[in-house]
């Protein structure tokens, strides 16, 4: 008997600290960022693309989760990269601005892509980071070609 309340002690004072332990899929997005990172991706937390003003602050909250992957563009003296982003409907991707057509490259993204942008100073897509790793490759591998051809012969 004096186990069982020993046991049952130590098993409430420990209750509290699994809060603490990562989830399975706390783990799994972990591992998607770490791997974007060493791959030379950035990550980050960014509003979808066309979505400004008042009417963006009260749709924020169907933005939570959404998950910026990019890739940071060197400086080119003399060369500007025209800003544009594009959302996904469907199968086909549509411009915010209207007639910016989208880049060829887009078009090998997984499904589980919302939306790309580019602009001076990186280009790469948003997501909520729903997919495995195939979808990560696939946006990388992605990301790296629409990057190379932005740039050409820098990186």
């Amino acid at each position: 008997m004096e186990y069982l309340i020993i046991i049952l002690v130590v098993a409430l004072a420990l209750a509290p600290l699994s809060h603490f332990v990562p989830s399975k899929r706390q783990r799994a997005v972990a591992r998607m960022r770490e791997s974007a990172a060493l791959k030379g991706l950035f990550v980050e937390f960014r509003q979808l693309p066309g979505q400004s003003g008042p009417d963006a602050v009260r749709s924020t909250r169907g933005n939570e989760g959404v998950i910026y992957y990019g890739k940071r563009l060197p400086p080119a003296r003399g060369v500007s990269i025209p800003r544009g982003s594009w959302v996904r409907l469907e199968e086909d991707w549509r411009s915010t601005r209207g007639t910016d057509t989208p880049p060829e490259s887009l078009a090998g993204l997984p499904v589980s892509v919302l939306a790309a942008s580019v602009d001076e100073g990186s280009c790469g897509i948003y997501w909520r980071e729903s997919g495995g790793p195939e979808d990560l490759a696939q946006i990388i591998a992605v990301i790296e070609s629409w990057a190379a051809s932005l740039r050409p012969g820098q990186g």
